[in-house]
């Protein structure tokens, strides 16, 4: 059975992630300039997650910035590009290692153009995901049942998503460039974040 755990300002002490866990973010909207971050969801893959709310005032969370830095967990993500940027700019944290769910689906999933979270979820794994509340008021005083059950399941199945695509990247060798691909994200967030979103700068014009 699932268990949702909703914090607020930070983790509590005492709590133990193994040696991989899943995150995901809920933003009051797809901007890194403008919105902010609200809320920060993890699971360790045993079917449970934990909801940090965030004090918006002062994002004073030493508990959460302690895991999400440290190096010894792997981070999966499903399109960390975005996460990673809002992690970086609000808890000033570079989160490494990472694995993007969204990434090696788009390296080893080539026969679809549909690489979202809901997708790669139905096939991989049977779960079919609601994104209903994906568009709600993240930064209501109080969440709804709703979204805390739409937070969570963002992150419930990540781990298994993630051992499924690493059977592709290896089956089809491209584990060595997923791994590159994903080193690379801390960059590619900094990238985003002092103003070179939309350009290619590794392109000709």
């Amino acid at each position: 059975m699932t268990k949702i755990f909703l914090h607020e300002g930070d983790l509590p002490d005492g709590l133990q992630w193994g040696s991989s866990i899943a995150i995901d973010t809920e933003t009051q909207g797809l901007s890194l300039i403008r919105d902010k971050l609200c809320v920060v969801q993890i699971s360790s893959g045993d079917g449970s997650a934990h909801l940090v709310q965030m004090d918006r005032n002062a994002y004073d969370a030493p508990n959460l910035k302690a895991l999400l830095a440290d190096t010894a967990i792997e981070k999966i993500f499903h399109f960390a590009r975005f996460d990673v940027a809002m992690i970086k700019k609000w808890l000033n944290v570079d989160c490494t290692p990472v694995f993007c769910t969204k990434i090696a689906s788009k390296l080893v999933r080539t026969y679809t153009d549909r690489h979202g979270l809901k997708d790669v979820s139905r096939e991989l794994v049977g779960v079919d995901m609601s994104k209903a509340q994906q568009s709600s008021d993240w930064g209501a005083e109080k969440l709804s049942d709703a979204q805390l059950a739409y937070a969570a399941s963002d992150v419930l199945h990540l781990h298994e998503i993630r051992n499924k695509l690493q059977e592709m990247l290896d089956r089809e060798g491209r584990a060595e460039l997923a791994k590159s691909c994903f080193d690379f994200l801390p960059v590619r967030a900094q990238l985003d974040l002092e103003g070179w979103a939309e350009m290619d700068i590794f392109a000709h014009s």
